[in-house]
């Protein structure tokens, strides 16, 4: 089945005021650039975001923040983003922060059609206010449920036009998490295959966790912080 579209903003058309949507990518590393800037274009509002981080301020999620798009914020680390920590403060924006191993087990429940998981991560912190403890041979566990994601949005280095996906190095992140987990998944390649030319053991995305894939075009590919020593 060809799911290839024609270009972001047509990827995008369904998504609407009030959805709940996964962002793939690290940082800056490995996000869908494409369709965050038809998503900006096209203004749709009241959104939940579920992704590792908020962008920085004039790059990926943090354009959307700037815009007021965003309703929720689902992340496990924000601190690049001085607009994100202004709607924070200020009480425009609804945050939930929770340890970065709790968000990709979330992920990958939803992915694998659990409901729950329990973890010890956040157990006798914050984190753990309001939810369900059970104590598994002597330690406890905290109660987390599966994300219920409409969209998910992926960046990846290669794909087919049935879907399959391939991503490198270091934006083999989030994205084969979320990929699984979103109930309409929309992905962006930096290069667009016909079926087959992928090797099957190259994949790492099973084009049946896609719907719709497209080329994508003038990635940035921004590094969020450079550091290097002096000559």
């Amino acid at each position: 089945m060809n799911k290839t579209i024609s270009s972001a903003e047509a990827a995008i058309y369904d998504i609407q005021e009030g959805a709940v949507i996964m962002l793939g990518g690290f940082g800056l590393c490995g996000i869908p650039e494409n369709l965050i800037h038809a998503l900006v274009s096209k203004g749709t509002r009241h959104l939940t975001c579920i992704s590792n981080n908020a962008g920085v301020d004039d790059f990926g999620i943090g354009l959307m923040l700037k815009q007021r798009q965003v309703k929720k914020m689902i992340s496990s680390y924000v601190g690049e983003n001085a607009e994100f920590e202004r709607q924070l403060l200020s009480g425009e924006l609804e945050v939930e922060l929770i340890p970065q191993g709790t968000l990709a087990s979330r992920c990958m429940a939803a992915g694998y059609g659990m409901p729950a998981i329990f973890t010890p991560a956040g157990v006798g912190t914050e984190v753990a206010e309001g939810k369900e403890v059970r104590t598994f041979n002597g330690k406890d566990y905290l109660l987390e449920y599966a994300f219920e994601a409409d969209f998910a949005l992926v960046k990846a280095w290669k794909g087919d036009t049935e879907g399959n996906l391939v991503y490198k190095a270091t934006a083999r992140n989030f994205n084969p998490l979320m990929a699984m987990a979103g109930k309409i998944t929309i992905a962006e390649v930096e290069e667009l295959v016909p079926a087959g030319a992928l090797h099957p053991n190259e994949i790492h995305t099973p084009g049946i966790y896609v719907h719709r894939v497209l080329q994508g075009a003038g990635y940035e590919k921004r590094i969020e912080q450079r550091t290097v020593r002096n000559n």
